[in-house]
């Protein structure tokens, strides 16, 4: 290859007059622009699909006897911290299940350490394997009713970053009331990046609210969690992304839209997915494995789970940077290809990240995160964690969804627990109370966690205030991570020291520790599949309909903190 003169080589590639680095033959291939198969030989130079016709000249040849291949799986919507794993161990994880590349909000670890996290990220993003683009955070914090590590990331703050050849636009604008009442700081940052694509986040919105938060620029959204709401979306102009983590599942009730007519309209993401859903039952690859078995023709999944989410964000195209147009198998389209044994269960027997199996992938080391000792709590005594009583507003919590629902009812009713969040950056603040049904009927004792989305302070459940000082005690002293305590002894622990969000360890590691961790809970009467995730959403005060932040008890629907005692 002339490596001054790449295209001129690709060409030379393409008409035999050098040898491609390798050919795929006897592959049936699906094509995302007819939806249909084709059958050929994939020939590819430099990382380049540059012929689908008869087998061009290659130092390498690969027979498929017939082998389905689709285009590589692009995460719509991701952020990689709430995986535990660092972007290095991530990318081990997911690009061997057909996730190729991923639009990532690095908002977790924004929120932490502010753009010095950001910085980080995108260092990680230059060097991994697995194509990660990035949306730079729009809101950090989330809102106004609550304290995060890094203070206000500004469209100032944001703005050196916005030609960095791995950053798309602006991520999710959670803060969709400051978009409709025109506030100041979100109408900077939307006309800042109004050249480049907005991420929407507007759970429930719909009607005249969801046409003023169009107006402005909002392109995608990733919480929706009913059909009609979905619908209104897709029809408005916005793309949606149909989400499968760890515990928001909305797959089931959002799939009957995806149709012919709205393929170009819908593509997958998994948002917030731990390493025990990942390696138990895989990435995108599960989402799109569920579609089909729903019933989706499974041409509509590929096409959603790859060329329309590229399509979305420009990845169809060349850019200035040299990143070649992605999200189809075509001549002039990057190699980032699935090889299925099976259609229909989506049987993966080999990845091609860029031409190159993923079995023959070397990854790079990437930098060395400095975001630990982020938990600086005071010293606590148990009068810390005790909280008003009597008639409260409680939080019910839905088991698979990071909505919750309400009610009036007493402190001390069967099946309510409590919960605190305690600031955890050196404000050392009185910590917040509030009520949660939920956890179970039988639930005693209590769990920790320091990712507590997004300002990801200290949440706790619990019954007594004992257990609960005792949990906060054990993650300051690991510098973050989640923990279960039952009569005073810690059951299980996860220690999550970079930024207490992520871990250095191996996902197997983490899987280890993980399990021991469901199953310490499940031993202390909580009968949630995702406890720790699902803990986590309770704080985070831009998904209805209650929620507690450090500040208070927060009633997302009016945007502001209430009074827990009614």
């Amino acid at each position: 290859m002339n490596p001054t003169r790449p295209l001129k080589s690709r060409i030379d590639a393409s008409q035999g007059r050098i040898p491609c680095d390798l050919v795929l033959t006897n592959a049936r291939y699906f094509d995302v622009f007819t939806c249909a198969w084709k059958t050929g030989a994939l020939s590819i130079f430099d990382g380049v699909i540059v012929g689908v016709e008869d087998p061009l000249p290659a130092k390498r040849s690969i027979d498929l006897k017939g082998a389905a291949v689709v285009p590589g799986f692009i995460d719509a919507h991701v952020h990689v911290e709430s995986s535990l794993m660092t972007p290095g161990e991530f990318e081990k994880n997911v690009v061997s299940r057909g996730t190729t590349a991923a639009i990532c909000d690095p908002h977790e670890i924004a929120n932490v350490a502010g753009t010095s996290g950001i910085e980080w990220f995108l260092k990680c993003a230059e060097q991994t394997k697995l194509d990660l683009r990035v949306m730079l955070s729009s809101c950090v914090p989330a809102s106004h009713l609550e304290t995060n590590g890094a203070g206000i990331i500004t469209g100032k703050h944001l703005a050196p970053y916005q030609s960095h050849p791995k950053v798309l636009g602006l991520a999710e604008m959670m803060n969709f009331p400051g978009v409709i009442h025109t506030d100041d700081e979100v109408m900077n940052k939307l006309e800042q990046f109004s050249h480049q694509r907005i991420d929407g986040h507007s759970p429930l919105l719909r009607g005249q609210a969801l046409s003023s938060y169009l107006v402005g620029g909002a392109s995608s959204c990733h919480e929706c969690v009913f059909l009609d709401e979905a619908s209104e979306k897709v029809s408005k102009g916005m793309s949606v992304w149909i989400r499968e983590g760890s515990v928001a599942r909305d797959l089931e009730n959002l799939i009957p839209l995806l149709k012919m007519e709205t393929s170009t309209s819908l593509g997958f993401c998994t948002d917030d997915r731990n390493p025990l859903d990942i390696r138990e039952q895989g990435h995108l690859d599960y989402l799109v494995r569920e579609a089909i078995r729903r019933g989706t023709a499974p041409e509509l999944v590929f096409r959603s789970a790859s060329w329309s989410v590229a399509r979305h964000y420009s990845l169809d195209k060349n850019d200035i940077h040299g990143n070649i147009r992605m999200g189809a198998i075509a001549p002039g389209y990057v190699a980032n290809l699935v090889v299925l044994d099976d259609i229909r269960s989506v049987a993966i027997r080999e990845v091609f990240q860029k031409g190159i199996p993923a079995s023959e992938l070397q990854f790079a080391k990437l930098p060395d995160p400095s975001f630990s000792n982020t938990v600086k709590i005071s010293a606590l005594t148990e009068a810390d964690f005790l909280a008003p009583k009597g008639r409260v507003h409680i939080m019910d919590v839905l088991p698979g969804k990071i909505l919750t629902d309400r009610h009036v009812g007493n402190s001390d009713d069967p099946g309510v627990a409590q919960l605190t969040v305690l600031e955890r950056y050196g404000h050392f603040q009185k910590p917040a109370h509030a009520y949660a049904k939920g956890f179970g009927e039988n639930f005693k004792g209590a769990m920790a966690s320091t990712v507590g989305h997004d300002s990801h302070n200290l949440i706790l459940v619990g019954t007594n205030a004992g257990d609960m000082k005792v949990a906060a005690e054990a993650l300051a002293k690991s510098g973050g991570g989640f923990c279960v305590v039952q009569n005073g002894a810690v059951l299980a622990q996860l220690a999550l020291p970079i930024g207490g969000l992520m871990t250095s360890q191996t996902s197997a590691e983490i899987h280890q520790q993980l399990t021991a961790l469901k199953e310490a809970a499940k031993q202390i009467g909580c009968e949630l599949h995702e406890p720790f995730l699902q803990l986590a959403f309770l704080s985070l005060p831009v998904i209805p309909s209650l929620k507690l932040t450090n500040l208070g008890l927060v009633d997302v629907d009016a945007f502001q903190l209430i009074s827990l005692t009614v």
